[in-house]
């Protein structure tokens, strides 16, 4: 993936969102691996939280992170699958300004390099809220693995060439400034 050196690298704050009914920091190893990597990328681990899969509680949550200015971006793991207690989806439409679809048709086709049709089970999805990006990746460690390694990494780095999602952050809320 092409870094451009002669840019600066710009720390995103982000919060960590795990979405289980079983998990606790303890057993959290989706939630784990993640915040090393975020933290060996050189960004900053805002907050981390683990919520049971309930979608009222997962969109009071990013409605919180959203409102929150010290937060860049909130990355969840789990709750992206296709049973009855899989919301996460759901408590992302409830706050969500736009989608970037994209990330989740990305993710699937990087997804089904490794485990082959079985991605069609995954719900992942990017967007953005309030000037806040917002990423539902699956609760495998596998599967933030590929999202943070393939994607996110490289999106939330300034110096990402052709383009990135850092050097948007100053505009996504641009829309609130035109009345």
């Amino acid at each position: 993936m092409p870094i451009d050196e002669s840019r600066s690298f710009l720390p995103v704050a982000i919060a960590i969102l795990t979405v289980s009914d079983t998990r606790d920091l303890a057993s959290d190893r989706s939630g784990d691996t993640l915040a090393a990597r975020i933290e060996e990328s050189g960004h900053r681990l805002a907050d981390r939280k683990i919520l049971r899969d309930e979608a009222d509680l997962i969109a009071g949550q990013l409605r919180a992170w959203i409102a929150d200015p010290a937060i860049d971006c909130v990355i969840t793991t789990g709750g992206t699958g296709i049973t009855g207690r899989d919301v996460t989806p759901e408590a992302f439409s409830r706050v969500l300004e736009k989608e970037i679809t994209g990330f989740g048709e990305l993710f699937r086709m990087l997804s089904y390099a490794k485990i082959g049709t079985s991605t069609i089970q995954s719900r992942a999805l990017g967007g953005v809220a309030g000037g806040t990006y917002l990423f539902a990746l699956p609760g495998s460690t596998g599967a933030v693995k590929d999202a943070w390694d393939d994607i996110l990494r490289w999106q939330l780095d300034a110096r990402f060439r052709p383009c990135n999602l850092v050097e948007l952050m100053p505009r996504l809320q641009e829309h609130l400034r035109q009345s």
